[in-house]
């Protein structure tokens, strides 16, 4: 059991590292192709899908995180 939460966790943290990289600190995706508003904005598209899906596997990494604290201290 602990073998697969382990490998799950390691499937999650590399596409958690993927999802927080593609994301552009303080600019749309726009900004990344070259436009820039420089003002607020809501996210849209594939931008609010990615944020979500950060967040969606931040919660899962410490899910199983705490899942395999939890099994490694049993002992089982």
């Amino acid at each position: 059991m602990e073998k697969i939460l382990t490998i799950v966790q390691i499937v999650i943290s590399v596409l958690l590292a993927t999802a927080i990289l593609l994301q552009n600190r303080g600019a749309g995706l726009g900004s990344t192709f070259g436009g820039d508003f420089g003002g607020y904005y809501t996210k849209r598209g594939f931008e609010k899908f990615l944020f979500s899906a950060t967040v969606v596997l931040g919660v899962l990494f410490l899910g199983v995180a705490a899942a395999l604290i939890y099994l490694t201290s049993k002992g089982v």
